[in-house]
């Protein structure tokens, strides 16, 4: 069927309220429409062909097009297409998928709890730590410690723990949460040794806890690798001394996996691949691939124990908790990644891969601390980057180089100065080579348009 762009976009304006959208300037020039979808490309309603190597929005690491999920859905739709998790009921999908996801989760966990989303999965979690704590007769333990810079949602609660200030400047935040610095070594040390500088980032946890009173202190939250902060991959010592900290203060650790799990990092877990345990994983994105809403949290076994046997009802849930079709979806999705190796794949073939390509991309005169891990990446829109000299944020070079990257049949993402990328799991060596092309001349066309403003 034929789109008129111009008729959609003029609906779209009037009635649909985008996510993080400035909706006036967002009218002036009207939404792009996309139509459809195969592999990793998108397409829109003018035919252009787009590669998205954002995967969505950090989610569908299988790639677009998979008829496989779409015979998921239709099959449990024709079975049980919908019921509750409430009145002792339960459905063979969710049981499945729970068993599966602590089988890949390992020997540290023993229990799903289900949710829709990221965001309610982080709600869940700090209902789930505070009830705890007051299970054990510690009810004062409720303060969370989450990082400047975070992304854990854009609910009240989850933006609360976000470190975000724009999100934080819109409705407040929930009382009860403490930030720290990121570890963002280029941003903030890039001169200091990047092994020393992880051992210091995560001792501002233990001075955060100090400050606040280990026995106020409920637990830490991280992402693995922040990634709608700028793809902020922590050095190899940040995460061990987390645990460390975490343990010796019998704080619970909460790593939010929303975006690192599932294989993005080459291990089905983040958490796996920087050597920690958690207590509690968020999950959701990569776990259908995007192609149904679905989210959740692994529970560690201590905290599942009290919960379990000392916490009596646990007065917290969803209409969706446990949907059979988005469970359906997500068996058959991890089937997909198990029978195409697709987290070996990341680890062995395309994630390395990708990070030589990404060194040669560091070349480029704009691009400073360029950095991968698995198939997440990012780099810095450098003024002067042998100086260490940023632009001034407010020319927004970010966002011109993602105009050249729309305008070019790229997606690449623009966290401020920051353009960072997530392809899906799917992408081969040959369309990593496609995609760094693509951003070598994004790359470029940015640069001839700062030396005409004369902003270089």
């Amino acid at each position: 069927m034929a789109i008129n762009t111009s008729d959609i976009q003029a609906i779209d304006s009037a009635h649909y309220m985008h996510p993080f959208t400035d909706h006036k300037g967002l009218a002036e020039k009207g939404a792009r429409i996309i139509t459809k979808s195969d592999g990793i490309y998108i397409w829109d309603s003018k035919g252009e062909k787009i590669l998205d190597a954002m995967s969505g929005l950090w989610c569908v690491n299988v790639g677009y097009g998979r008829k496989e999920l779409v015979d998921a859905a239709a099959k449990q739709m024709q079975e049980l297409p919908y019921y509750n998790s409430f009145f002792q009921t339960t459905n063979v999908p969710a049981v499945k998928l729970a068993e599966k996801i602590i089988k890949l989760a390992g020997d540290n966990y023993s229990h799903v709890f289900f949710s829709s989303s990221g965001s309610e999965s982080n709600d869940t979690n700090i209902r789930m730590v505070r009830h705890y704590w007051t299970t054990l007769g510690q009810p004062e333990r409720t303060v969370i410690i989450s990082r400047n810079n975070a992304y854990h949602g854009s609910t009240l609660v989850g933006s609360s723990l976000g470190g975000m200030g724009g999100m934080h400047a819109q409705g407040g935040m929930i009382s009860g949460i403490e930030h720290i610095e990121q570890p963002y070594h280029y941003g903030l040390a890039p001169n200091k040794d990047r092994d020393a500088f992880g051992i210091e980032a995560a001792g501002w946890l233990e001075k955060k806890i100090l400050e606040v009173g280990a026995d106020k202190v409920a637990a830490f939250i991280g992402e693995p690798v922040q990634g709608a902060g700028g793809v902020i991959i922590p050095p190899k010592t940040y995460w061990p001394e987390i645990q460390r900290i975490c343990d010796k203060y019998g704080i619970l650790l909460i790593c939010d996996e929303v975006i690192c799990g599932f294989g993005r990092l080459g291990k089905w877990f983040g958490s796996q691949l920087f050597g920690c345990k958690p207590d509690l994983m968020t999950f959701a994105k990569g776990v259908t691939s995007g192609y149904i809403p679905l989210g959740g949290v692994v529970i560690g076994k201590r905290v599942a124990k009290v919960l379990i046997e000392q916490g009596g009802e646990f007065n917290h849930g969803y209409t969706y908790s446990g949907h059979p079709t988005a469970c359906a979806v997500a068996l058959a999705n991890i089937e997909i990644i198990e029978r195409e190796g697709l987290v070996d794949k990341v680890h062995n073939e395309t994630g390395p891969y990708l990070a030589q390509k990404y060194a040669e991309l560091a070349k480029h005169p704009l691009v400073g601390g360029a950095e991968t891990c698995g198939l997440v990446a990012g780099f810095v829109l450098m003024k002067d980057k042998a100086n260490h000299v940023h632009f001034d944020e407010d020319l927004g070079v970010g966002m011109i180089c993602r105009g050249h990257c729309f305008a070019n049949g790229l997606i690449m993402r623009a966290v401020g100065d920051r353009m960072i990328i997530a392809p899906p799991l799917v992408i081969t060596k040959a369309q990593i080579d496609e995609m760094i092309r693509l951003i070598q001349l994004c790359l470029d066309a940015t640069l001839a348009d700062l030396k005409k403003q004369g902003i270089v």
